[in-house]
């Protein structure tokens, strides 16, 4: 196996901390950032307790600066990025008539110029080294109705078009672009009654990074563009 430098977005919680611990069972270097230090230092602690490599950044997606600064810092340490996940996420539950603008902002701002401005600074050294793979976790909401998710969903749907287009164009330079569409899982993005409520029926965040690997483990000459997860019993 060769070892790879691991980027997750939104990994202090839920699907990316369980995506960077699975990365790391695996072998890899994880880069683990979040807009909160704590708990990614937690995470860090407890991977290099088991002997592996992993490194930990303050990196709020929103902000242009701060992505440019966390990938070079990325780069300076390891030398390249070699896979980007695309993990941090925010939402509202509520109808279109509620949301208001800043909802819209921070939504749409986070989920979709947030992946965008990480795409932006890892894709010219993959162009330039003809390899790498970018991994967006995204939603069944992307291409599902849901009420109550309608600015949330315009965000996933965007990345979902946004790395469809960007996956044509970089397939010449054997660039891997996939996309995850999971459906309700157990994260602090539900709040705490929603989750002891649908827990049952809920996947678990290990659930979605278990499969994040194997997407990212297909051979060389192998893409997996879209995966979609859902509970058995289905959508909630």
């Amino acid at each position: 196996m060769i070892q790879k430098v691991i980027w997750i977005t939104g990994a202090s919680t839920g699907i990316g901390k369980e995506i960077a611990m699975e990365f790391s069972r695996a072998g890899h270097i994880v880069v683990v950032t979040a807009r909160r230090k704590s708990r990614l230092v937690k995470i860090v602690s407890e991977i290099k307790f088991a002997d592996r490599e992993a490194s930990a950044f303050v990196c709020n997606v929103m902000s242009e600066r701060s992505v440019q600064i966390t990938a070079k810092r990325i780069r300076e340490k390891y030398g390249s990025i070699d896979v980007l996940i695309n993990n941090a996420g925010v939402t509202v539950f509520k109808s279109f008539l509620e949301t208001k603008t800043p909802d819209y902002d921070n939504v749409i701002d986070t989920n979709l110029r947030g992946s965008f401005l990480c795409i932006k600074n890892v894709i010219p050294q993959m162009i330039k080294s003809k390899k790498g793979h970018i991994i967006n976790i995204l939603s069944v909401s992307a291409n599902t109705a849901f009420e109550n998710s309608s600015v949330y969903a315009a965000s996933k749907a965007g990345l979902l078009a946004l790395s469809n287009g960007l996956r044509e164009e970089v397939r010449r330079y054997n660039i891997k672009i996939s996309n995850i569409l999971p459906g309700a899982t157990e994260t602090p993005m539900w709040d705490s009654r929603s989750r002891q409520r649908y827990k049952n029926r809920m996947m678990s965040p290990a659930d979605i990074a278990r499969i994040t690997l194997e997407v990212f483990q297909q051979p060389r000459k192998v893409l997996i563009e879209e995966v979609i997860i859902r509970p058995v019993k289905g959508d909630i």
